[in-house]
Protein backbone atom coordinates (compact mmCIF):
# COMPACT_ATOMS: atom_id res chain seq x y z
CA UNK A 1 0.00 0.00 0.00
CA UNK A 2 1.31 3.55 -0.51
CA UNK A 3 -0.06 7.03 -0.28
CA UNK A 4 -2.85 9.08 1.73
CA UNK A 5 -6.15 10.28 1.33
CA UNK A 6 -9.89 8.91 1.17
CA UNK A 7 -11.29 6.95 -0.16
CA UNK A 8 -8.59 4.25 -1.13
CA UNK A 9 -8.78 2.99 -3.81
CA UNK A 10 -8.35 -0.81 -4.22
CA UNK A 11 -7.36 -2.58 -8.07
CA UNK A 12 -7.61 -5.94 -8.78
CA UNK A 13 -6.29 -7.76 -11.91
CA UNK A 14 -8.48 -9.87 -15.02
CA UNK A 15 -7.73 -13.16 -15.71
CA UNK A 16 -4.10 -14.91 -15.74
CA UNK A 17 -2.62 -11.41 -14.38
CA UNK A 18 -1.25 -9.88 -11.66
CA UNK A 19 -0.92 -6.51 -9.87
CA UNK A 20 1.38 -5.19 -12.00
CA UNK A 21 -0.72 -5.20 -14.53
CA UNK A 22 -1.53 -1.44 -12.45
CA UNK A 23 1.89 -0.01 -12.39
CA UNK A 24 0.65 2.48 -14.40
CA UNK A 25 -2.29 3.66 -11.74
CA UNK A 26 -0.88 3.58 -8.29
CA UNK A 27 1.93 6.05 -8.60
CA UNK A 28 -0.41 8.41 -10.30
CA UNK A 29 -3.34 7.91 -7.89
CA UNK A 30 -1.13 7.73 -4.48
CA UNK A 31 -0.80 11.54 -4.66
CA UNK A 32 -4.25 11.91 -3.27
CA UNK A 33 -5.43 8.35 -2.30
CA UNK A 34 -4.58 5.59 -0.31
CA UNK A 35 -4.33 2.52 -3.16
CA UNK A 36 -3.62 -1.07 -3.12
CA UNK A 37 -3.62 -3.57 -5.90
CA UNK A 38 -4.03 -6.84 -4.96
CA UNK A 39 -2.62 -9.95 -6.07
CA UNK A 40 -5.47 -12.51 -6.57
CA UNK A 41 -5.04 -16.68 -5.17
CA UNK A 42 -2.90 -18.51 -7.61
CA UNK A 43 -1.59 -15.01 -9.52
CA UNK A 44 1.77 -13.06 -9.28
CA UNK A 45 2.95 -13.73 -5.74
CA UNK A 46 -0.15 -15.22 -3.92
CA UNK A 47 -0.27 -18.81 -3.09
CA UNK A 48 -1.55 -21.34 -4.78
CA UNK A 49 -3.16 -23.31 -1.68
CA UNK A 50 -7.03 -23.65 -3.29
CA UNK A 51 -9.06 -26.25 -4.87
CA UNK A 52 -11.57 -24.31 -6.39
CA UNK A 53 -11.27 -20.80 -7.99
CA UNK A 54 -14.37 -19.45 -7.62
CA UNK A 55 -15.68 -15.71 -7.98
CA UNK A 56 -16.76 -15.77 -3.99
CA UNK A 57 -13.29 -16.78 -3.28
CA UNK A 58 -11.38 -14.34 -5.36
CA UNK A 59 -13.63 -11.48 -3.21
CA UNK A 60 -12.58 -13.11 0.05
CA UNK A 61 -8.83 -12.19 -1.45
CA UNK A 62 -9.93 -8.45 -1.74
CA UNK A 63 -11.47 -8.67 1.73
CA UNK A 64 -8.53 -10.05 3.52
CA UNK A 65 -6.26 -7.15 2.52
CA UNK A 66 -8.76 -4.26 2.62
CA UNK A 67 -9.63 -5.65 6.41
CA UNK A 68 -6.02 -6.01 7.23
CA UNK A 69 -4.80 -2.88 5.98
CA UNK A 70 -8.06 -1.60 7.60
CA UNK A 71 -9.49 0.21 4.87
CA UNK A 72 -12.91 1.74 4.92
CA UNK A 73 -13.98 4.30 2.64
CA UNK A 74 -12.91 2.22 -0.58
CA UNK A 75 -13.73 2.72 -4.28
CA UNK A 76 -13.15 -0.84 -5.51
CA UNK A 77 -11.61 -0.94 -9.17
CA UNK A 78 -11.43 -4.11 -11.52
CA UNK A 79 -9.98 -4.83 -14.75
CA UNK A 80 -11.89 -7.89 -16.86
CA UNK A 81 -12.57 -10.72 -14.57
CA UNK A 82 -11.61 -8.48 -11.58
CA UNK A 83 -14.88 -6.48 -11.93
CA UNK A 84 -16.52 -9.78 -11.11
CA UNK A 85 -14.81 -10.45 -7.96
CA UNK A 86 -14.77 -6.27 -6.85
CA UNK A 87 -18.55 -6.79 -7.00
CA UNK A 88 -18.19 -9.99 -5.00
CA UNK A 89 -16.24 -8.04 -2.57
CA UNK A 90 -18.79 -5.33 -2.27
CA UNK A 91 -21.21 -7.40 -1.09
CA UNK A 92 -19.35 -8.11 1.71
CA UNK A 93 -18.27 -4.57 2.77
CA UNK A 94 -21.42 -2.88 3.62
CA UNK A 95 -20.73 0.94 4.65
CA UNK A 96 -17.54 0.89 3.31
CA UNK A 97 -17.62 0.63 -0.62
CA UNK A 98 -17.58 4.60 -2.02
CA UNK A 99 -18.02 3.03 -5.89
CA UNK A 100 -17.13 -0.05 -7.98
CA UNK A 101 -15.17 0.96 -11.32
CA UNK A 102 -15.79 -2.51 -13.93
CA UNK A 103 -12.66 -1.69 -16.03
CA UNK A 104 -13.97 -3.58 -19.55
CA UNK A 105 -16.07 -6.03 -17.74
CA UNK A 106 -19.40 -7.31 -19.80
CA UNK A 107 -20.53 -5.82 -22.97
CA UNK A 108 -23.71 -6.56 -22.15
CA UNK A 109 -26.08 -9.26 -19.39
CA UNK A 110 -29.08 -10.59 -19.42
CA UNK A 111 -28.11 -13.88 -22.05
CA UNK A 112 -25.64 -15.95 -20.01
CA UNK A 113 -23.42 -18.29 -22.25
CA UNK A 114 -24.52 -21.66 -22.22
CA UNK A 115 -22.58 -24.95 -20.79
CA UNK A 116 -21.34 -25.78 -24.91
CA UNK A 117 -20.39 -22.61 -25.73
CA UNK A 118 -18.34 -22.18 -22.97
CA UNK A 119 -16.78 -25.81 -23.38
CA UNK A 120 -16.33 -24.81 -26.91
CA UNK A 121 -14.21 -21.81 -25.59
CA UNK A 122 -12.19 -23.80 -22.78
CA UNK A 123 -12.00 -26.97 -25.73
CA UNK A 124 -9.15 -25.07 -27.50
CA UNK A 125 -7.44 -23.89 -24.02
CA UNK A 126 -7.26 -27.64 -22.34
CA UNK A 127 -5.79 -28.60 -25.81
CA UNK A 128 -2.96 -26.11 -25.44
CA UNK A 129 -2.84 -23.73 -23.19
CA UNK A 130 0.36 -21.69 -23.97
CA UNK A 131 -0.76 -21.27 -27.73
CA UNK A 132 -4.21 -20.77 -27.63
CA UNK A 133 -4.00 -17.98 -24.78
CA UNK A 134 -1.41 -16.43 -26.36
CA UNK A 135 -3.29 -16.14 -29.49
CA UNK A 136 -6.41 -15.43 -27.50
CA UNK A 137 -4.61 -12.00 -25.76
CA UNK A 138 -3.43 -10.77 -29.27
CA UNK A 139 -6.86 -10.46 -30.55
CA UNK A 140 -7.43 -7.99 -27.70
CA UNK A 141 -5.01 -5.88 -28.72
CA UNK A 142 -5.58 -3.42 -32.34
CA UNK A 143 -2.53 -3.35 -34.72
CA UNK A 144 -1.45 -0.03 -33.22
CA UNK A 145 -0.74 -1.30 -29.82
CA UNK A 146 3.11 -1.31 -28.66
CA UNK A 147 4.37 -5.05 -29.98
CA UNK A 148 6.21 -5.02 -26.79
CA UNK A 149 3.52 -4.62 -24.55
CA UNK A 150 1.47 -7.09 -26.79
CA UNK A 151 4.39 -9.54 -26.60
CA UNK A 152 4.92 -9.09 -22.84
CA UNK A 153 0.90 -10.00 -21.91
CA UNK A 154 0.48 -12.72 -24.01
CA UNK A 155 3.79 -14.25 -22.44
CA UNK A 156 2.98 -13.22 -18.82
CA UNK A 157 -0.83 -14.51 -19.69
CA UNK A 158 0.22 -18.03 -21.25
CA UNK A 159 2.51 -18.73 -18.34
CA UNK A 160 -0.27 -19.26 -15.90
CA UNK A 161 -0.71 -22.30 -14.04
CA UNK A 162 -3.34 -23.97 -16.72
CA UNK A 163 -5.30 -25.84 -13.78
CA UNK A 164 -6.03 -22.47 -12.31
CA UNK A 165 -6.82 -20.40 -15.54
CA UNK A 166 -8.98 -22.47 -16.83
CA UNK A 167 -10.82 -22.98 -13.50
CA UNK A 168 -11.38 -19.37 -12.67
CA UNK A 169 -12.34 -19.10 -16.35
CA UNK A 170 -15.30 -21.10 -16.15
CA UNK A 171 -16.41 -19.99 -13.07
CA UNK A 172 -16.19 -16.40 -14.45
CA UNK A 173 -18.29 -17.40 -17.45
CA UNK A 174 -20.69 -18.81 -15.19
CA UNK A 175 -20.64 -15.16 -12.98
CA UNK A 176 -22.83 -13.61 -15.35
CA UNK A 177 -26.15 -15.53 -14.35
CA UNK A 178 -25.77 -13.49 -10.53
CA UNK A 179 -23.99 -10.12 -11.60
CA UNK A 180 -26.84 -8.14 -11.68
CA UNK A 181 -28.48 -9.70 -8.45
CA UNK A 182 -25.03 -8.73 -6.62
CA UNK A 183 -24.64 -4.95 -8.46
CA UNK A 184 -28.29 -4.68 -6.58
CA UNK A 185 -27.08 -5.73 -3.31
CA UNK A 186 -24.09 -4.27 -3.21
CA UNK A 187 -24.57 -1.89 -0.14
CA UNK A 188 -28.27 -0.68 -2.07
CA UNK A 189 -26.25 0.16 -5.03
CA UNK A 190 -29.30 0.65 -7.78
CA UNK A 191 -28.80 -1.25 -11.28
CA UNK A 192 -30.54 -1.18 -14.37
CA UNK A 193 -30.18 -3.70 -16.66
CA UNK A 194 -26.84 -3.46 -17.85
CA UNK A 195 -24.14 -2.75 -15.48
CA UNK A 196 -22.45 0.16 -17.82
CA UNK A 197 -25.95 1.88 -17.38
CA UNK A 198 -26.55 2.20 -13.49
CA UNK A 199 -29.82 3.43 -12.03
CA UNK A 200 -27.23 5.26 -9.47
CA UNK A 201 -24.32 6.48 -10.84
CA UNK A 202 -22.68 7.36 -7.91
CA UNK A 203 -22.43 4.16 -6.48
CA UNK A 204 -21.50 2.03 -9.64
CA UNK A 205 -19.69 3.57 -12.59
CA UNK A 206 -19.92 2.57 -16.37
CA UNK A 207 -17.46 0.36 -17.54
CA UNK A 208 -14.22 2.27 -18.51
CA UNK A 209 -14.19 1.40 -22.55
CA UNK A 210 -12.06 2.76 -25.54
CA UNK A 211 -13.17 1.70 -28.95
CA UNK A 212 -10.44 1.41 -32.10
CA UNK A 213 -12.37 3.56 -34.33
CA UNK A 214 -10.24 2.96 -37.42
CA UNK A 215 -10.50 -1.22 -36.69
CA UNK A 216 -13.46 -1.20 -34.68
CA UNK A 217 -11.81 -3.47 -32.38
CA UNK A 218 -11.67 -2.76 -28.21
CA UNK A 219 -8.13 -2.25 -26.13
CA UNK A 220 -9.08 -4.42 -23.18
CA UNK A 221 -5.97 -3.43 -21.75
CA UNK A 222 -6.65 0.07 -21.58
CA UNK A 223 -4.44 0.97 -18.24
CA UNK A 224 -1.84 -0.01 -19.89
CA UNK A 225 -1.43 1.26 -23.36
CA UNK A 226 -2.97 4.84 -22.23
CA UNK A 227 -2.38 5.25 -18.68
CA UNK A 228 -2.52 8.87 -18.79
CA UNK A 229 -5.95 9.17 -20.83
CA UNK A 230 -7.28 6.25 -18.44
CA UNK A 231 -6.09 7.97 -15.34
CA UNK A 232 -7.92 11.18 -16.00
CA UNK A 233 -10.90 9.32 -16.74
CA UNK A 234 -10.60 7.25 -13.62
CA UNK A 235 -10.06 10.27 -11.52
CA UNK A 236 -13.34 11.65 -12.93
CA UNK A 237 -15.28 8.60 -12.05
CA UNK A 238 -13.40 9.16 -8.22
CA UNK A 239 -14.67 12.57 -8.19
CA UNK A 240 -18.15 11.66 -9.79
CA UNK A 241 -18.70 9.18 -7.02
CA UNK A 242 -17.88 12.01 -3.82
CA UNK A 243 -20.19 14.41 -5.59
Amino acid sequence: MRGAGAPALAFVHGWSCDRSYWNGQLGYFARRHQVVAVDLAGHGESGVGRHAWTIPAFGDDVLAVVDQLGLEALVLVGHSMGGDVIVEAGLHLPGRVVGLVCVDMYSSLGEPLTPEEIQAFLGPLREDFVTKTRALVRGMFVPSSDPALVDRVAADMSAAPPDIALDSAEHSFRNDRAILDNLRAVDGAGCGDQPRLPADRRRVAPALRHEDRAHVRRRHFLMMEDPDAFNRILDETIEGFAG
